[in-house]
Order: C-alpha cells, then structure tokens, then sequence
C-alpha cells in the first residue's frame, strides 16, 4: 500500500481541526484558481496579480496572521500551512501574498500610525490594494546598511530619492514600503505608487518565479507629507524585523514545492516501466524516494516547532535562519532529485518539477541568501559576528 511522504510520521495528527480545515481551504483555492493556470503563466511570464490578490482577500489570506483592521488573526502555524500549500502550486503565487502579507502589511501594521493602518491595511486584507517592499537595490541586496536611497527634509515634507531592485509585486502595486537614509537613521515611508516621481519597470526575461511580478522602482525626488514616515521605528531593525517575519512563511512554503515535486515524482515512479517493471521498485529509485521523504519530514517538524514557539511569542531570529537555510535548501536538493527520476520527462512543461526547481533557486536567495543565514547561525553559535 502507498504511503504519501508526510503520512509517514502521521503529521496530521500534531494539527488542531481547525488549522487542517483552514490547509483544506487555501488546497482548494490552489486547485481551482492556480493549478490549472500556473503552467502558462511561467510559461507566458505572467500572473493576473490583482485578480488572484482580489480572490485570495475574499478568503483572508493576506495579512492572515494580522489582526484588526480586517486581518484575520490567523496562527502563525495557520499562516505557514497556507504558505506550504499556496507554494505547492508556485513560489511566484505564495510570494505574492507573503509580500503582500509579511512585509508591506506588516510594516505598517507594527510601525505605522493609527491613520497609516486605517488607510491601507483594510484595503490590502481585501485584495482591493496590493502592496510592495522596497529594501534591496541593484548594488546592495545583503547589505542593507550601505543602501543610497535618501530621504531628505524639505520643509514640512520628506523628498525620496534612488532605487530599488527586484522587488516583488512593485509593477501592480498600489502603495510601496520604502525604506531610505535619512539624516537621522534608516527611515521606512508609505508611498503611493501613483506619487509624482514614482516609477515601476517590469524587469523581464526571469528564468525563475516567472509567476510573479517583479519590478524596479525608481524614486526621483518623490514629495511625501510628514505623516507618510512610519513613525514606531528608526534604524535597520524596522526592515530586518519584517524580513524575519517574512522567512517564516518562506520556511514553510519551500516544503510545499519540495511536496509537489516529491508527490510527482512518486507517481511516476509507480507507473512509469523500464526493463519490464515500474521504475519505483528498483533500488536506487527506492533510496531516492526514501531520503528525500525524509528531509521532507524534517522540515516539517521544523517549521511546526518554530510556528508553536512564533505562536507563543518565543521565537528568535537565528531560530527563523536556520528553518529558511534548512528547508530551502533541501526543497531545491528534493526538486532537483526528482527531476532525475523522471528522466527527459522532468525537464517537460507537463509537469511541475523543473518549474518549482528553477523558482526555488530564487527562493535560496531572497529574503537572505543560504550564505548569510549560515552566518547568522555562526554567530549565534560563536559569539562572533563574521559581518564586520
């Protein structure tokens, strides 16, 4: 009798009713609204963002671990399982709404005043409003610290000047999170993307997360009023605390595409012959399957663990490290090992395992690349910071 990956160690049974009916959920909407789609839209370089945002507002999904002003107030556990299955369907698709969720909601959720918070988050939970996070530029993605965007007072106003790169939903969106220099310390703004001077190019030609709208945003001499500065948080602390927020729903995401390519890959070794039987039952094939269910597992019960403790407001920054370097990391081994299963077969459109292969390779390196969570984690471990 077949077992699927996750049945082996009987996951479902360390969820409450509640957290598998809301992962039943968010797996019907990837099968109906993305699943049929996904393909052509790598395909095409192309997603409908704001439709798919529109309908993953009417289930909650954005900002779902957020509450008030229309937020769902989900557990972080929740909001991890949905990332699992919503990236079970495409990276680009998950990005889209952790972007949205963990980074420009939150921003303004934890940092913004009461009026920044009525105006946008109630928008941005409803699909009505996409947003962007606007922290990486074309000389500077590791190191935040040397960012040349500047914001500069001009009377009662603030002038933004430079740009940022590689930054997820900025074509489509409707408000930017932009974090500049200020004369003071690092500051973030809330800019309406419709501002005089705000510019969004759609960089093209991605061989990775082609489901996702990516952008350069360009700032030139962009006038905000005072009150458009996030006014709880000066200093790198504001933005790294949302990329940490962020790694958590990216730890759980990653296993949702190593799962698809591995429930892949077991299919077709049961029906796939060679030699006069299927492919699954001849050794190597076996082992495979074996380690890969394995590291499966572990990233599981990696990222329940660091959801629990993120519920019980007990989790640490190294902590989030070490889930995204581990299950990233052994999601991409995973989709490569199952594109060899699968012979000429897994380099084919038909099937998903190349496309979640080649978007995991974007998802190694943003929101920290494998290379500075590994130092992170060395740090923590030597007392010794390797950044300086």
């Amino acid at each position: 009798m077949r077992a699927l990956p996750l049945d082996l160690i009987d996951v479902d049974s360390l969820h409450s009713d509640e957290e598998r009916q809301i992962r039943a959920v968010v797996r019907k909407v990837v099968d109906d609204l993305v699943r049929p789609h996904v393909a052509e839209w790598y395909e095409r370089g192309h997603v409908p963002a704001r439709d798919l945002a529109l309908e993953f507002g009417k289930l909650g999904l954005l900002g779902m671990h957020l509450t008030g002003y229309g937020c769902a107030g989900a557990s972080a556990v929740a909001y991890g399982m949905a990332c699992l299955e919503l990236e079970a369907g495409d990276s680009g698709v998950r990005s889209l709404v952790s972007v949205q969720g963990s980074l420009a909601m939150y921003a303004i959720w934890r940092f913004g005043s009461v009026e920044q918070k009525s105006q946008w988050l109630p928008r941005m939970a409803a699909g009505e409003a996409v947003g962007c996070f606007g922290l990486t530029e074309p000389d500077h993605g590791s190191d935040p610290a040397s960012m040349k965007t500047r914001a500069r007072r001009s009377g009662d106003d603030w002038l933004l000047s430079g740009t940022k790169m590689w930054i997820t939903n900025a074509p489509v969106a409707d408000v930017a999170v932009v974090w500049a220099r200020a004369e003071e310390a690092v500051r973030g703004f809330v800019v309406p993307m419709d501002s005089p001077g705000v510019t969004a190019r759609e960089i093209q030609h991605k061989m990775s997360l082609r489901a996702s709208s990516t952008g350069e945003l360009v700032l030139d001499d962009v006038r905000l009023p005072a009150d458009a500065v996030l006014p709880e948080v000066e200093g790198l602390k504001g933005p790294l605390s949302c990329l940490t927020e962020a790694r958590q729903g990216i730890s759980w995401g990653a296993l949702g595409a190593a799962r698809e390519c591995l429930h892949t890959a077991l299919d077709y070794a049961v029906s796939r012959e060679q030699f006069g039987r299927p492919i699954g039952a001849f050794q190597l094939t076996q082992a495979k399957l074996a380690d890969m269910a394995l590291e499966l597992q572990k990233g599981y019960l990696l990222a329940l663990h660091l959801g629990r403790l993120a519920d019980a407001g007990k989790v640490r920054p190294e902590q989030v490290s070490v889930a995204k370097l581990n299950n990233v990391r052994e999601a991409l081994a995973i989709a490569r090992q199952c594109r060899t299963i699968l012979g000429a077969n897994g380099i084919s459109g038909e099937y998903p395992v190349l496309r979640h292969a080649n978007n995991l390779e974007s998802v190694l390196t943003y929101e920290g690349t494998s290379e500075i969570h590994q130092l992170v984690i060395g740090q923590k471990l030597t007392g010794l910071s390797a950044f300086v």
